[in-house]
């Protein structure tokens, strides 16, 4: 199974803007990894922004 284009290309933009780590870097987790780092970003960004349920 191939893995979205475009969702790979939303993971790298938001691991990218809020890390500030470079395409390559981010390239180089592997696909577990990279989705663990986007999920807890979105946690920390929902807790500085006060709705953590």
């Amino acid at each position: 199974m191939t893995y979205a284009t475009d969702r790979l290309h939303e993971e790298i933009a938001y691991v990218a803007y809020h890390f500030h780590w470079s395409m390559d870097e981010i390239l180089d987790l592997e696909h577990p990894d990279r989705r663990r780092f986007t999920q807890e970003i979105a946690s920390l960004v929902t807790r500085a922004a006060g709705t953590e349920g």
